[in-house]
């Protein structure tokens, strides 16, 4: 990633203001997607199988999460695909393709993937966005794997990573060129500012009950909503309001979609959540944007 020069991103998030999303394309270099994807590889061939730390990630099943994904956020681990195992649990894909994605401390953790997260460009583009005191919050690897790759329901990040008030963005970038066949975004364009948050995804006080649960403020069906397509070329950099609502389908076709997407709160003027799943603590408070590198 160049991070000599000057970056001018005003037309982007004026963009991104008004409809929630904004693709940039050529945000990262050809060396940068090729170095995060090897090391992306790196990782998962010294990621050990053990069956007692197996867990599928689903959309549709929030909380079914489990004490290894409640303690991830200051760790790298792996998270599994739902079609990756028979009903005896045993892997029916090999190991490079069952994992759904690595979560959620490689911004901090992995210095191929912290020299590219704090890179003067994103420093550039959230400072644009109007993020006087941004923090990184949680990264992941997305590898949305040919055939297998998990469908993404209709979902607003915030619902997650809730802050008071809203101030919180995702940014995702592609390392394979992401098109309709292999399950690029899909939002509703203005949606961050007509639609409010239905459900929020906290930790559960409730000795008896799941560490995780979903609270359902409002019922919302987004059936009869528009969804516009966001396909883009690999190395682009798509941003997302926290409340924008957006999703994706299932990889059917046979060529992968991974991305490397992480998100960041501002610190100035909200709150984050104590209710929320994900947590600062002791090995990693959530690391200041623009004084890190």
């Amino acid at each position: 990633m160049d991070d000599s020069g000057d970056f001018s991103f005003a037309t982007c998030v004026e963009q991104f203001h008004k409809n929630g999303l904004v693709s940039i394309p050529d945000f990262l270099s050809e060396q940068d997607v090729e170095q995060l994807k090897q090391e992306c590889e790196r990782i998962v061939d010294g990621t050990e199988y053990s069956e007692g730390q197996i867990t599928v990630f689903s959309t549709r099943n929030h909380e079914g999460r489990n004490k290894y994904f409640l303690e991830s956020g200051d760790k790298i681990r792996a998270f599994y695909e739902e079609d990756a195992f028979d009903e005896q649990g045993n892997l029916v894909v090999s190991k490079s393709r069952s994992i759904n994605k690595i979560g959620h401390a490689l911004h901090w953790l992995n210095p191929v993937f912290r020299r590219v997260t704090f890179s003067s460009k994103v420093k550039a583009l959230v400072k644009e966005i109007g993020f006087k005191d941004p923090r990184l919050v949680q990264s992941m690897y997305i590898f949305k794997n040919p055939e297998i790759g998990g469908e993404v329901t209709a979902h607003q990040d915030a619902t997650f990573l809730y802050t008071e008030p809203n101030k919180l963005i995702g940014l995702w970038l592609p390392l394979e060129d992401a098109t309709m066949e292999n399950g690029c975004l899909w939002y509703i364009p203005g949606s961050h500012n007509s639609m409010s948050l239905p459900r929020r995804f906290v930790r559960n006080n409730d000795p008896d009950g799941p560490l995780l649960k979903m609270v359902d403020i409002s019922i919302h069906d987004y059936s009869n909503e528009t969804f516009v397509p966001v396909p883009v070329c690999k190395g682009s950099c798509v941003v997302i309001h926290g409340n924008v609502v957006h999703k994706s389908e299932k990889n059917c076709s046979l060529f992968p979609r991974p991305a490397y997407t992480f998100h960041i709160i501002d610190r100035d003027g909200s709150e984050y959540s104590q209710e929320n799943w994900l947590q600062p603590s002791e090995e990693l408070p959530f690391p200041s944007l623009y004084e890190n590198s």
